[in-house]
């Protein structure tokens, strides 16, 4: 609003002139405020401007990356080349249009307010000391005695002088205020204006150059519909291919599925061979071998450069291997060297040695030709120790899994809401989940819930034996006994999230619908068990037999043979002679074990053997199970006695009643729900409690954990459990033997092997130091195995 002061009515002074002034003033302060947060808006916008910018910038470099690593397709090479460059243009336009603001309303602005409102400041406070002087002046002349000449005089003086400056400030301050709202309108319309030019500037740059894109935008459309009617085509044809090939008969032709030859580029044979090593085990590892340019060579990863076995088959010959352990195999030698390899079946072996001799023969002929690099690459899978020809099968991954856990009555649907084809687990629980009731386990805490993928992680065998003797009928029975007596609802598939993770924590964190056993039913149930675990007691004790060790004693002389002479060792070892001793008396004691393997080519130990009985004796018997009658029943009583008679749904049952995992009977020596299970026999009863929190080192009133319990039964699976799950093989009882000892004294063969070997590899990661990987891969290997045969094949490993 523009107010415009009269100069004549400034000269009064009067009333009307000071509200004119006063309302001039606050005018012009509410203006500076407006200006001043103005300014300060535009500096927040050229901020946020100049930070859009640079995330700008960083989109366009992302798709020029984009762009580069497509060069192979030239559309899609030239024209995210061009829209980078379009949009770079575009982010030049930006920073134009925020320079223009920062000096049509920042500068122009802040200039206004710094000069302009400044001077009416100044000239407002002289304006207003020069007010009070003539208003003191006034009062001064008036009070003037009429008899005294004098001060008249002077009080006239000073008024006259007073007045005089008054008109000449008030007149120099009132064209200050005028000259102000005159300027104000034209600097905030021209700064203003300013700003909306070069909006529309930007725009009309901004149209221009998409108006020059745009053609190319049209004819990209259009090629993107005919892309996408050729990739549904191509997906047909893909998928009327794979199955034609899908109901071939492979069954005969198992050499051309395998092996590939491919003479354009020299290649006479490729494909994957086990190869055995030359270290002191003689390990057996899964190769991808090629015969190419006069050369044999083998690869292990895809960018590995090729390890050449032959330089050149001119110089080699080739022979069948029938007098080793494993079948399929045949033997390359060179003057130099030899190479033993093994084929997957009797006619592939043909193949090869049938390949290697055309080879040698075709060398011959074209002798003259020099040999060529090789580009053919391709992965490995490491073979396993065992002595057998065919691959052993490993820990369970993806559709394999899946197909086992979902074959399991209940497990089909989630257990939780129903959705169809789960792909989820709750290991601790056994139960199946869909992907939203796996993410609300995950957030009720691993003590509660652990979640794994069915297709995406890798299965142990003695977890997916877990998963499959429990599953959804059996928990849900448990969990939700008493749901339909409450009248609680069961989520859907497709009910709101909040509402599903409501009644998963009502299920297994409150534990609302699980049905509380009276006294009576509780003491039914743990009789029942104890009876239970008797009778199957009494079958096993009938069942007693014994059987050699899985290891021959060249395997074990290799074995150790293997770690001993590791220069990770060396330095431990001779240091403390005492482990050399030990390890050294291990393998001696495991070479006098019966076994169905001739001794006669063994060389001689370098040291003395340990001295043992002419008949092994039994492992030391452990503490009867005798069922009395405790003093109390509760769900820790029922989870003791459930895992002695290897029943996983009256475990899973009493946990949800509240039974402590880890609870202690002290009536009987302390013993803990994992002792108990290691008295059961079953390593899937060991597996569920320590997925639910088992202490895997607790002892009982003898010092003897769950590893001491099960060296002494002889249970080889429950060893290599507990060793995998961190059991302390140095803890001794009461007796100061540690399980070393009693296995030692037992003549177990296996569980002493897997111990020295735990001990070793426990020792090379020290030598290795802080940051050692999970140990050597032969142990790996070795672990792995027993922990097939464990959950596979157990009988096996069952001494007695």
């Amino acid at each position: 609003m523009k107010i415009t002061v009269d100069f004549e009515e400034c000269l009064k002074d009067s009333p009307r002139f000071r509200a004119t002034i006063e309302e001039v003033e606050g005018d012009v302060c509410e203006l500076e405020s407006k200006l001043d947060k103005l300014v300060k808006l535009c500096i927040g916008m050229i901020d946020a401007g100049k930070a859009y910018n640079a995330a700008n910038k960083q989109f366009v470099s992302g798709i020029r990356e984009l762009a580069q690593q497509s060069a192979k397709d030239e559309v899609i090479e030239s024209s995210l080349t061009k829209f980078a460059e379009s949009l770079q243009e575009m982010i030049n336009y930006h920073t134009i249009l925020f320079d223009q603001a920062q000096r049509s309303i920042k500068m122009q602005l802040q200039t206004f307010v710094k000069d302009d409102l400044r001077k009416f400041k100044e000239a407002k406070k002289q304006f207003d000391k020069v007010s009070e002087e003539k208003e003191t002046a006034l009062s001064k002349n008036a009070a003037a005695p009429r008899n005294k000449q004098h001060e008249v005089e002077e009080a006239t003086n000073i008024l006259t002088a007073t007045r005089k400056c008054f008109r000449h400030i008030v007149l120099d301050y009132v064209l200050q205020i005028n000259v102000l709202q005159s300027k104000r309108r034209s600097e905030i319309l021209k700064s203003m204006l300013s700003f909306m030019y070069a909006h529309l500037t930007f725009f009309h740059q901004g149209y221009d150059l998409f108006s020059e894109l745009q053609p190319l935008m049209k004819q990209l459309g259009g090629q993107l519909d005919q892309l996408v009617v050729d990739a549904a085509k191509e997906k047909r044809d893909m998928e009327q291919k794979h199955s034609t090939i899908q109901q071939k008969d492979f069954s005969n032709d198992d050499t051309k599925l395998e092996y590939n030859v491919d003479t354009d580029n020299g290649i006479a044979m490729e494909g994957y061979l086990f190869k055995r090593a030359s270290n002191a085990f003689k390990t057996w590892n899964r190769r991808w071998f090629t015969i190419q340019n006069n050369q044999l060579v083998y690869q292990k990863k895809f960018k590995d450069n090729p390890t050449v076995v032959v330089e050149d088959l001119r110089l080699c010959t080739v022979k069948h291997c029938e007098d080793i352990e494993r079948r399929f195999c045949f033997e390359v030698v060179s003057p130099t060297k030899s190479c033993m390899m093994q084929a997957d079946s009797e006619k592939l072996r043909q193949a090869w040695i049938k390949a290697v001799q055309n080879s040698i023969a075709t060398a011959f002929r074209d002798k003259g030709d020099d040999s060529e690099k090789l580009d053919r690459k391709s992965s490995t899978s490491t073979g396993s120790l065992d002595s057998g020809g065919e691959p052993k099968e490993r820990s369970l991954k993806g559709e394999s899994a899946l197909q086992k856990v979902l074959a399991i009555p209940g497990n089909a649907c989630c257990c939780d809401c129903g959705q169809p084809e789960p792909r989820w687990a709750s290991i601790n629980l056994g139960i199946t989940l869909c992907i939203q009731c796996s993410g609300i386990h995950r957030s009720l805490g691993v003590h509660f819930s652990k979640v794994r993928s069915l297709t995406l992680d890798t299965w142990e065998p003695e977890l997916l034996k877990l998963m499959c003797e429990l599953g959804n009928k059996v928990i849900n029975q448990i969990y939700e006994a008493r749901r339909e007596e409450l009248g609680a609802r069961k989520p859907q598939p497709g009910d709101p999230r909040h509402e599903v993770e409501a009644y998963i924590k009502a299920k297994y964190v409150d534990r609302r619908f699980v049905r509380r056993p009276s006294d009576e039913e509780l003491r039914s149930k743990v009789v029942s068990l104890s009876k239970q675990e008797k009778r199957l007691s009494a079958a096993a004790s009938g069942a007693e037999a014994r059987r050699d060790s899985l290891f021959c004693p060249d395997e074990l002389d290799s074995l150790f043979s293997y770690f001993d002479t590791s220069s990770k060792l060396r330095s431990i070892k001779s240091a403390d002679s005492g482990i050399q001793n030990s390890a050294d008396g291990s393998r001696e004691m495991l070479a006098t074990t019966p076994s169905n393997n001739s001794l006669a080519d063994a060389e001689p130990a370098e040291t003395p053997p340990m001295p043992m009985p002419a008949t092994l004796p039994p492992p030391s018997p452990c503490k009867e199970m005798v069922f009395y009658e405790p003093k109390e029943y509760s769900p820790g009583l029922q989870l003791y006695w459930a895992s002695c008679a290897r029943s996983l749904p009256d475990m899973a049952e009493a946990l949800a009643h509240g039974a402590e995992v880890n609870w202690v009977n002290t009536e009987e020596e302390k013993r803990t729900p994992l002792i108990m299970a290691v008295q059961g026999g079953s390593l899937v009863t060991c597996e569920f409690l320590l997925q639910n929190a088992a202490n895997v080192n607790q002892q009982d009133a003898q010092g003897r954990g769950p590893l001491h319990h099960a060296t002494m039964l002889g249970h080889t699976g429950q060893v290599c459990l507990f060793l995998k799950r961190g059991a302390n093989q140095n803890a001794t009882d009461i007796e100061e033997k540690t399980p070393l000892s009693i296995a030692v004294e037992a003549a177990n063969a296996d569980i002493v092997t897997l111990l020295r070997l735990a001990k070793m590899n426990e020792e090379m990661r020290e030598a290795e130091g802080p940051y050692s990987q999970s140990g050597d891969e032969t142990y790996q290997d070795i672990f792995q195995d027993f922990t097939h045969m464990a959950s596979n094949d157990p009988e096996k490993l069952n001494r007695y």
